[in-house]
């Protein structure tokens, strides 16, 4: 059983600056077949920004989405852990905060992201969302 989170992260996540448009990075997330990307700012982690915060808080507005920026979308108060922290950190953090992802930083730069499926697939290898995360995804 992995003991530090970077034995379970996705490493080399995608990232975006802050004036990616809401087109482009929804684009990005198509191609790359992922629900988040990282949203960063002269190397330094700024945000997350999920394909349900494109939905809820740009698409849902109505209105022109072709020159808005990532940066109205994104979550900005983050929780993020480090590469040598323990993955039952990173856990009691998914746990007791309800958070989804936790951005992986080292010196304020983003190396990697944890999911909360990650975290079921070492951890509760058993259960449904386990079983999720680990099938290929829907294309």
């Amino acid at each position: 059983m992995a003991q530090q989170v970077r034995d379970i992260m996705t490493a080399d996540p995608v990232v975006v600056t802050p004036h990616a448009s809401v087109i482009d990075v929804a684009q990005r997330m198509r191609t790359e077949d992922i629900g988040s990307v990282l949203v960063v700012e002269d190397g330094a982690l700024r945000g997350l920004v999920t394909d349900r915060d494109l939905v809820v808080r740009i698409l849902a507005e109505g209105g022109a989405v072709t020159d808005r920026p990532v940066s109205e979308a994104c979550s900005e108060e983050l929780l993020t852990v480090t590469p040598d922290d323990d993955v039952r950190q990173a856990l009691s953090l998914v746990r007791g905060r309800a958070v989804r992802r936790l951005p992986v930083v080292e010196n304020e730069r983003p190396v990697g992201i944890i999911s909360l499926g990650d975290l079921a697939v070492e951890r509760d290898p058993g259960s449904a969302l386990s079983d999720i995360s680990a099938a290929a995804p829907n294309t």
